[in-house]
């Protein structure tokens, strides 16, 4: 039964719906999943078994009288422990706010929850989602399930490591410079951050009010368009949600024939590692195999907008907080206080430059994109790193030094991270595909038919399963070596 826990949402939908799999049957699956995986991966910060149990047994009944909301309806998911979730603690990660336990909903949540949504967990991340690696001092490093060594990336990683093992079907995080991408590139999974404007905010820790953003993460890109569909939408408690804050899926394509793609080979393809370049240049010829047009461009600003994100975002983390460092600066780990000293020397008229480089690097890639459907880059250009194995000071460099996510932030488009391939090492790698704002339907629609095309979703369960297996095979030998050696 356990590979009901890697099926898409579509097919557990039906499986619910044609009584073959009960809602109740789905939670004490994956609970026990939970069980076995998460003492070892650290991707949950705080388990909801009574609450999900008791929310599973009222879907069982609804469903059983055929009052079905929807194809979520009955759906395990994991949500980051940034976003509020009624009844249960929002640490965001922090010694801080440990014992904080927010008295409402956050919009997304109310939405997931009104279409049936089952809530099985918050989960981990780095402290304040401000972060690129997931290693928590405060509730243990969120290990990648591909080699326990290596980070899982950040800042969302409870959520992308919860997917990718079958912990949950899937999962919320939070974007703020590649936040949910690089995490989903380094486990195997598919990451969406949505248009700047498109999921309210609300009831969300900041970390930027400036690029924050909320998004799903699956594993199938039809999941992600599932997700979409009912957090989208305008709310008044976020102004940065407008009347455009709405999101209707479009057919699926089964070619890409009329879709131009733009290829900028200035700083998103510098300093790639050359078996991840090899991999996206498949990639590509797999897109072009499908009709898809491959032309070059070139964007202005790259470096200036590279400055301004890291001014813009540190900055505002640090006015968020900047009444929590008076008192309790002693409870943050080493590197985001790092990060947050940062942020407090920014000045004013930095900012304010940042600001209006940010503006005109949005015109200007827009206009480049005027010819182009969408763009194409790798998500991570590097290997996911040791855990351990970088200093605070360089933390703040991070999501720069793994990815090529954080310039996508700052303009706010939507942006859809899926597999690459396989290293050499059996390590998933990525490659994020990025649109016009509020072109989420033509963006999955190609994310889509490539993912069908080339079946990594699919490919996933079996490939950890047959690692699981070699990392044992490995394990015992090294035993049996052991014993021999003491033996002679």
């Amino acid at each position: 039964m356990t590979d009901l826990l890697f099926r898409d949402i579509t097919t557990i939908h039906q499986a619910i719906t044609s009584k073959k799999l009960s809602p109740v049957e789905l939670i004490e699956l994956t609970q026990r999943r939970i069980e076995e995986q998460n003492p070892t991966l650290r991707a949950f910060i705080c388990v909801q078994n009574e609450g999900s149990m008791k929310a599973a047994k009222q879907a069982e009944n609804e469903i059983m009288k055929g009052e079905v909301r929807g194809k979520l309806h009955g759906i395990p998911l994991a949500i980051k422990d940034v976003i509020h979730v009624k009844g249960t603690p929002t640490t965001g990660g922090s010694r801080l706010l440990r014992d904080w336990w927010p008295d409402e909903d956050a919009t997304v949540v109310s939405k997931l929850k009104a279409a049936g949504a089952i809530i099985v967990g918050k989960a981990n991340l780095h402290e304040f989602a401000m972060g690129a690696t997931s290693e928590n001092p405060h509730f243990g490093t969120v290990r990648n399930p591909w080699d326990h060594t290596k980070i899982s990336g950040g800042s969302s990683g409870g959520s992308a490591v919860a997917v990718a093992t079958g912990m949950s079907v899937a999962a919320l995080g939070t974007d703020t410079a590649g936040s949910i991408r690089l995490p989903a590139a380094l486990t195997g999974t598919v990451g969406l951050k949505p248009t700047y404007g498109l999921v309210s905010r609300h009831g969300s820790l900041p970390f930027s009010w400036s690029f924050d953003h909320i998004g799903p993460m699956t594993r199938t890109v039809r999941d992600a368009a599932l997700m979409l569909e009912v957090i989208a939408g305008y709310d008044p408690l976020d102004a940065a949600t407008t009347s455009h804050s709405s999101f209707q899926k479009s057919e699926p394509l089964f070619d890409l024939s009329g879709v131009t793609i733009g290829i900028c080979r200035s700083y998103f393809f510098e300093n790639i590692e050359p078996e991840l370049n090899e991999m996206l240049e498949e990639a590509m010829s797999c897109l072009e195999k499908l009709g898809a047009r491959l032309v070059f461009i070139e964007l202005p600003f790259l470096d200036e907008a590279g400055w301004a994100q890291k001014i813009i975002g540190q900055s505002e983390g640090y006015s968020f907080h900047e009444p929590f460092l008076r008192d309790f600066k002693d409870l943050y780990g080493p590197d985001v206080l790092y990060r947050l000293n940062f942020g407090s020397n920014v000045t004013a008229s930095e900012y304010l430059k940042a600001q209006r480089i940010r503006h005109q690097f949005i015109q200007s890639t827009l206009a480049e994109m005027k010819e182009v459907d969408l763009l194409l880059s790798p998500m991570n250009h590097s290997y996911a790193f040791e855990i351990g194995s970088v200093s605070p000071e360089q933390s703040i460099s991070n999501m720069f030094r793994l990815a090529k996510a954080p310039l996508i932030s700052l303009l706010g488009f939507p942006a859809l991270a899926l597999q690459s391939g396989f290293t050499h090492d059996g390590m998933p790698a990525g490659m994020q595909l990025i649109a016009k704002p509020f072109e989420e339907a033509r963006l999955l629609a190609v994310g889509e038919c490539y993912e069908r095309e080339t079946n990594w979703a699919a490919r996933l369960p079996l490939c950890l399963e047959k690692k699981k297996v070699k990392d044992e095979k490995n394990a015992n030998t090294r035993n049996d070596s052991t014993l021999e050696n003491k033996t002679d």
